[in-house]
């Protein structure tokens, strides 16, 4: 029998950590804009198929919360292969929600916000050890303006070796805090250079600082994206929005490769009980 008083004891934490975000995602809607809905997809009764989708930043010895050290993203990558995880595209993700495609087995999107160089340096020879591909969402105007960001020569390389290089905005401005005519401007723009430095369409993008409503959904679906990704804790199935993607956010705490653990373990267990999509 399920011990609701042990569950929330042991959970104590990421129940905190969700009931936040959840006041965040409540205060955002509250103040949007009145627009058309953005259609969700049909789920199939039967399709109880679910992915993660993990969401890192920066892959660095250094300490900062963004920062995941070398030595645990290695560990975590090395869990994934021994776990029979296998790494998919945001199209694989795409075709997965809009139309039931089929996927691998445990399938895994593994994404980067930002472009930072160590995404390069550090996560990309790790992840080709193991045999994954990953998504980096970049600010396109950061890159080879700072040191610490990827060059476009380095995002090709990725990109032709089977990494996914997608829009995380021009300059990385917060679309609720932003006019119609700016969001367009960072949809657009951002998808423009992806498109003239790698040869290849932009489809997919990454909300900044994850915040966003469904008059900006609106806004990216016209500015040619497919689909959206969010910092909402869950995992991706055939209710979910395309537009509203959620992913599982990995930082650097006191005891990083625990905290993966149980992120990715405590996901199973709200399915399981019924807490239904919303």
């Amino acid at each position: 029998m399920f011990k609701f008083k042990q569950f929330a004891e042991k959970y104590k934490v990421y129940i905190a950590v969700g009931l936040l975000i959840l006041a965040v995602s409540i205060i955002s809607l509250a103040g949007q804009k009145s627009s058309e809905p953005v259609e969700l997809p049909v789920a199939a009764d039967n399709d109880n198929r679910a992915v993660i989708v993990i969401n890192y930043h920066k892959i660095d010895n250094i300490f900062h919360s963004l920062a995941v050290s070398t030595g645990d993203f290695e560990k975590q990558m090395q869990w994934l292969k021994s776990h029979g995880y296998n790494s998919i595209t945001p199209d694989q993700l795409y075709d997965f929600v809009a139309d039931g495609a089929e996927l691998p087995n445990h399938p895994v999107l593994i994404t980067f916000d930002d472009g930072y160089a160590d995404n390069y340096k550090n996560a990309y020879p790790i992840m080709k050890k193991y045999g994954f591909v990953g998504t980096v969402f970049v600010v396109t105007s950061y890159l080879e303006k700072y040191p610490n960001y990827m060059t476009w020569a380095q995002a090709k390389e990725m990109h032709d070796n089977g990494f996914s290089i997608e829009s995380h905005t021009v300059t990385h401005k917060s679309m609720t805090e932003a006019s119609d005519s700016q969001i367009m401007d960072e949809l657009t723009k951002s998808r423009e250079t992806i498109k003239e430095k790698l040869g290849e369409d932009a489809d997919f993008f990454a909300y900044p600082t994850g915040t966003y409503n469904l008059h900006i959904a609106r806004l990216a679906r016209e500015a040619g994206y497919k689909a959206a990704f969010t910092i909402k804790y869950d995992t991706v199935n055939r209710n979910s929005n395309v537009y509203a993607l959620e992913r599982v956010p990995i930082f650097h705490t006191e005891n990083t490769n625990k905290d993966f653990l149980e992120r990715l373990q405590y996901l199973p267990i709200i399915n399981k009980d019924g807490w239904v999509k919303k």
